[in-house]
């Protein structure tokens, strides 16, 4: 069995973010990558994702983007190059191709056994990420025969598709990418539109996310919203990650002749899906703290003196929303030939054999910090700031956590 301070589980962004703080610190450790550094990256992600963020907002500790496209947006490809990159930079202690199998407690100690053999830890990390499963609702079983289901960890392009229509259930930033994408491709495209938060690409001239650095808002505290649960359980920005600025909402989506239609609520016994008939609900409340966002933005440009120098305001028009969406649509009659569940994705932790998880099977957590003493999580939705669901705050989530860390060592050997 080997022995070392620090086990850090995962190496994608958050893991390496932390390796980098633990060296600053000079905490010895080891990550370990069931496959290859980014993995998820490599594995789980469809052919023409690109990044939500531009590329000068993918920075981490000691390292930022020196391409000549900071508004671009990386390509998967472009992605796992950065980080294989950074991890090469950093000299991070990355031991590729070992799979966790078991993280128990010892006296005081973690073990970790892997299919390289075990270690000893005084404290681990686990920055797996938070996306291991789909989340499939259960009525997923009731789709009749000749309808294949689909999941965006499976789906990498339209070719993969059969020809026919294509039922799409979710509005978040994976649903209206792969509604544009599919319809694209010749497919009629239904999206079935729940909850969603909509933002536009770009806005006064400045890039979305450009706002919301330079305002703040991303760096907002866990511990300051009035409600952390359900922060970390809101659907993503409807954003696609467009060298062209374009905005992929549930307007432009109607213009290209995808249809929209109300939440899916079932699917009954004979394989006709129900849609909710509230589908102007969500797009108003969606609308209305579009406005509420943008107000805010517009206060603060103008408490810095801004704007002279940046574009007048313009609202982006209200959702259109269909007179008489269907509340049934038969799956068995061959108009819908695939589904894509595109309903988020749940965290798994089978190997985690320390008493941490809640009855969702989540890590129970404040900011990071597990109820048991030298367990810490990174890679998680708003862990400790709004920007932590993005590359760019995994450096202030691993600062922190590895200072933490740090102080809980320290004390630890006070009382050895």
């Amino acid at each position: 069995m080997r022995q070392v301070t620090t086990v850090i589980v995962g190496a994608g962004q958050t893991g390496l973010a932390m390796s980098r703080c633990l060296t600053e610190r000079s905490v010895d450790h080891v990550v370990l990558e069931r496959g290859e550094i980014a993995n998820s990256w490599r594995t789980g992600r469809w052919d023409s994702l690109r990044l939500l963020t531009p590329n000068w907002q993918s920075r981490l500790p000691g390292y930022s983007y020196q391409g000549d496209e900071p508004g671009g947006f990386m390509t998967m490809p472009e992605v796992i190059d950065y980080l294989s990159h950074y991890a090469a930079t950093i000299d991070a202690p990355v031991e590729e191709h070992t799979e966790v199998s078991s993280v128990r407690q010892l006296a005081d100690d973690f073990v970790v056994t892997t299919s390289a053999g075990e270690w000893r830890a005084r404290t681990v990390v686990v920055a797996s990420g938070p996306y291991h499963a789909a989340e499939v609702p259960s009525f997923a079983a009731s789709l009749p025969p000749g309808v294949t289901a689909v999941t965006p960890a499976d789906y990498r392009n339209p070719d993969q598709l059969d020809e026919g229509g294509v039922l799409v259930v979710g509005a978040a930033a994976t649903g209206v990418q792969l509604a544009d994408e599919i319809q694209r491709s010749g497919r009629p495209v239904t999206l079935a539109v729940g909850g969603h938060v909509r933002v536009p690409r770009v806005y006064r001239g400045m890039d979305i996310m450009w706002w919301l650095d330079a305002a703040g808002i991303l760096d907002e505290r866990y511990d300051e919203v009035d409600d952390v649960v359900r922060a970390r359980h809101l659907a993503s920005f409807q954003l696609v990650g467009s060298p062209n600025g374009l905005t992929v909402d549930l307007n432009y989506l109607q213009d290209i002749g995808v249809r929209i239609v109300g939440r899916l609520g079932g699917i009954t016994d004979d394989g006709t899906a129900q849609f909710s008939g509230s589908l102007p609900n969500p797009c108003a409340l969606a609308d209305l703290k579009l406005g509420r966002l943008l107000d805010t933005l517009d206060e603060w440009a103008t408490s810095r003196g801004l704007d002279r120098e940046i574009e007048a305001a313009m609202r982006p028009v209200a959702t259109r929303v269909p007179p008489l969406p269907p509340l049934l649509l038969p799956l068995g009659s061959g108009e819908i030939k695939t589904v894509i569940w595109a309903t988020g994705y749940r965290p798994e932790y089978p190997w985690l054999e320390v008493p941490v998880l809640d009855g969702k099977g989540r890590v129970r957590h404040d900011g990071g910090i597990t109820p048991v003493p030298g367990l810490y999580l990174m890679s998680a939705t708003f862990l400790r700031r709004r920007r932590s669901t993005f590359i760019d705050g995994a450096g202030d989530d691993a600062r922190e956590l590895s200072a933490h860390l740090v102080d809980f060592l320290g004390e630890k050997a006070n009382v050895r």
